[in-house]
């Protein structure tokens, strides 16, 4: 199908009802985004920290780098597979007691997996921890997509992509500082319990949905639909390849650094943390020059396309550079590896938002996370069968740089032109007009 057909101009009704939510860019909602924000760093140490403790868990467990490949991705298993439903629940019951559910089930999951010794009862662990975690992208866009115009999403999504990166970068930073002090189990304990205290203003100040969209609408907007757009196919492909890149580096950069570059655990957390640092900054940098583009008359499509190729690419080059180089080159080709994250991840919920619309931004979230976290599935595990077999990471690099270069083709060619997905046309027309009144 061509593209014009696929994504047709969308009716205003459907995108901004005056009046409604969408209009909405309040001191409430900017608190909304900072809880946000903090909720997906606290998500990503959650999910990285295993990493940090990976060293000392191979040895007090003798596990093999194969096994330890397996427990890495436990967490992707039910994190890919819980998407859809995820996506789902956020566009059918309200997104904040959604979320609040989730929440408080992968920070309690953090803090039993310090209590535990047994290699099945730690993959049994982190299973629940891809439980709850499986809730956070699907909840953001619904949030996103519903209560913020389209000049203002590209700063809002770099926020949620800066606390991405500033989550593995401090837990890389202080969890080795603290985990090579105290231990890997006190860390974990600890954070759980902490992180449950986000609950307190997340309850007081995320505004309950005014009414929901009604059965028909939230019945019949279903998967099928939004399968049939060419645009869902590039952003799911698009995802699992940021997905891979991104769950390469979370997983096994630390360990990487400490067994293959001999870095003691404290020059580990230094240069490791420095390329989530740098993906934070360019993050927020890069998404609030986007909405700049986008308000002075600049295309939508244009922009955030542009950005997600320009970032594939870079990262692709800069990860192949990282396994061949030394000193001073290395620590720099891990920086810039960090400032083309930050450009690659900063806009592609954005796109996913625009194409679905407030309708079917929780599911088309949610299918396309559900594709791209197969690749936390493959990463880990492939990664340690490589660096098994070969005693080297060279191949795990190239293989992620590759990966990369596919992304961006597939965010520049198969995904079409950035505007909304015409679900009336498609014969959703009164279950827009629903949602447009219930909001």
């Amino acid at each position: 199908m061509s593209d014009t057909a696929s994504h047709a101009s969308p009716a205003p009704r459907a995108i901004l009802p005056k009046g409604s939510a969408l209009d909405a860019h309040t001191p409430g909602m900017n608190r909304v985004v900072f809880l946000l924000s903090l909720s997906v760093f606290i998500n990503y140490i959650d999910r990285s920290n295993l990493s940090i403790a990976a060293p000392l868990l191979q040895h007090e467990l003798g596990i093999s780098y194969s096994q330890l490949g397996v427990l890495l991705s436990a967490f992707f298993w039910p994190y890919a597979l819980m998407q859809m439903p995820a996506g789902w629940l956020v566009d059918r019951f309200d997104v904040k007691w959604v979320f609040a559910a989730g929440f408080f089930l992968w920070s309690a999951a953090t803090a039993v997996t310090g209590t535990l010794h047994g290699f099945a009862a730690l993959i049994a662990i982190r299973v629940i921890l891809g439980l709850g975690e499986s809730i956070v992208f699907p909840s953001c866009s619904k949030i996103l997509g519903t209560h913020f115009v389209e000049k203002r999403r590209g700063f809002a999504n770099a926020m949620l992509m800066a606390g991405l990166s500033l989550g593995p970068a401090l837990g890389i930073l202080f969890g080795g500082v603290v985990i090579g002090r105290f231990g890997w189990r006190p860390f974990f304990v600890t954070l759980g319990l902490a992180s449950l205290l986000w609950l307190v203003p997340w309850l007081a100040w995320m505004p309950r949905r005014p009414s929901p969209p009604g059965p028909a609408a939230s019945h019949q907007m279903g998967y099928l639909r939004i399968v049939r757009e060419r645009s869902a196919w590039g952003t799911c492909l698009g995802q699992f390849c940021i997905n891979y890149f991104l769950y390469f580096l979370v997983t096994w950069l630390p360990f990487y650094l400490v067994r293959a570059r001999n870095f003691s655990a404290n020059d580990m957390a230094k240069a490791g943390s420095l390329v989530f640092f740098m993906s934070a900054v360019s993050a927020t940098v890069w998404g609030k020059l986007c909405d700049r583009w986008i308000n002075a008359g600049a295309s939508l499509t244009v922009v955030r396309k542009a950005s997600m190729v320009m970032g594939h690419i870079g990262i692709g080059i800069s990860l192949a550079a990282t396994a061949f180089t030394q000193g001073a080159v290395f620590i720099a080709m891990l920086a810039l590896t960090g400032i083309f994250l930050g450009i690659s991840v900063c806009n592609s919920w954005a796109i996913a938002q625009t194409l679905a619309g407030p309708l079917a931004a929780g599911r088309w979230t949610g299918l396309q996370n559900f594709v791209g976290n197969f690749a936390g599935w493959v990463a880990p595990v492939l990664t340690g069968v490589l660096a098994g077999r070969t005693g080297s990471f060279r191949w795990p690099f190239f293989i992620t740089a590759v990966v990369a270069w596919v992304g961006a083709l597939s965010w520049g060619w198969i995904v079409g032109p950035v505007e909304q997905c015409d679900w009336q046309k498609r014969g959703g027309a009164a279950q827009v007009d629903a949602y447009a009144d219930a909001i």
